[in-house]
């Protein structure tokens, strides 16, 4: 067996318009070092291809039949699936790419885009970055920062029984602080950064500063700009 020989990336495609996935499992095995491995027709499908198949990539469409994107999503992310997810999308809200990412996607492009945009989307993830639109995101923390700024006040703002110093602490881990750089903008000890922390995930229900800063912008949570 010719040891040297160029590992192929397998792909899961999951679209229910068969002219749509045609095409791009065509453009797709054109491209060096792809295979497309299987088709799935709706979400319910896409999730038993991929624990079949293990895929190293899935594009999966975010409106399909029986189970839409993102509830296939969640799935594959409860299974711990090793797949990694971009979807497909026409047209993407701010709320939906934010549920896309804490539901584990690495990216999320337009149906629209070019065959280069998703390409380099998928040799993007491949590596390790996250992509959104048109473009990698090398920093997911500052990437939501940006929504959060970018994004006007909304009326509901939600708090969740967070006092105004884990407000505060939201804030930062929303702007990418380290704990000991929490600790001395906010004049604290690190133990009481990580005390706060902990009654954070206990009322968010979340477990990673990750989770955090994703349900933070989710639920526009009233934020603070740190100077």
């Amino acid at each position: 067996m010719d040891s040297t020989r160029t590992h192929l990336v397998k792909i899961l495609i999951a679209d229910d318009h068969p002219i749509f996935r045609d095409g791009l499992r065509r453009l797709l095995e054109a491209e060096k070092g792809f295979k497309v491995v299987a088709e799935a027709c709706d979400g319910v499908e896409a999730v038993d291809f991929a624990r079949k198949f293990q895929p190293e990539i899935l594009l999966l469409d975010l409106a399909m039949p029986r189970r839409p994107g993102l509830e296939a999503l969640r799935e594959l992310n409860h299974q711990s699936a090793q797949v990694r997810v971009i979807l497909l999308t026409a047209a993407a809200e701010r709320e939906q790419i934010v549920e896309a990412l804490q539901l584990g996607a690495r990216g999320v492009v337009l149906k629209d885009c070019g065959t280069e945009i998703l390409m380099r989307s998928i040799r993007a993830v491949l590596g390790g970055e996250y992509w959104v639109g048109r473009e990698p995101v090398s920093n997911l923390l500052q990437y939501l920062r940006g929504l959060m700024e970018s994004s006007t006040k909304l009326s509901r703002q939600k708090r969740f029984g967070l006092t105004p110093r884990e407000l505060d602490i939201v804030s930062a881990v929303v702007a990418g602080y380290a704990n000991r750089e929490i600790a001395e903008h906010f004049k604290i000890s690190e133990d009481t950064v990580k005390h706060h922390l902990s009654n954070i995930f206990d009322k968010t229900g979340v477990s990673t500063r990750l989770e955090l800063a994703l349900f933070a912008v989710n639920q526009s949570l009233p934020f603070k700009p740190l100077h």
